[in-house]
């Protein structure tokens, strides 16, 4: 599958349990059709007691979601917006907003 999302993209989710939250893209993970967003989908993990938490611990770590569930936010109307391609006349290809065509930064 091809994810059109990048890294350091602000993201809306669409629905779940985490819906009208917004965040970050900190990593695309294309083969499983997902993004990680921080702040979204934070989850509890218990750890047994290891070298480096010699008590046992309890981390808070962040899944991904399927990246279906989220879209781009346009930064001037703060509405979530799909994302298109656009070729130059270098013919170099562009990310574009899709509800307002002005390029993604």
């Amino acid at each position: 599958m091809k994810i059109k999302l990048k890294k350091g993209d602000k993201v809306i989710v669409r629905s779940g349990k985490y819906r009208g939250q917004t965040g970050k893209v900190t990593a695309t993970h294309p083969s499983e059709n997902k993004v990680t967003v921080e702040g979204i989908n934070v989850v509890k993990k218990h750890v047994k007691p290891n070298r480096e938490h010699p008590q046992g611990a309890i981390l808070e770590l962040t899944k991904p979601i399927w990246v279906s569930k989220v879209s781009v936010v346009e930064p001037t109307s703060k509405k979530p917006t799909r994302i298109g391609y656009k070729l130059d006349a270098a013919g170099k290809k562009t990310r574009i907003y899709k509800r307002t065509g002005k390029e993604i930064k």
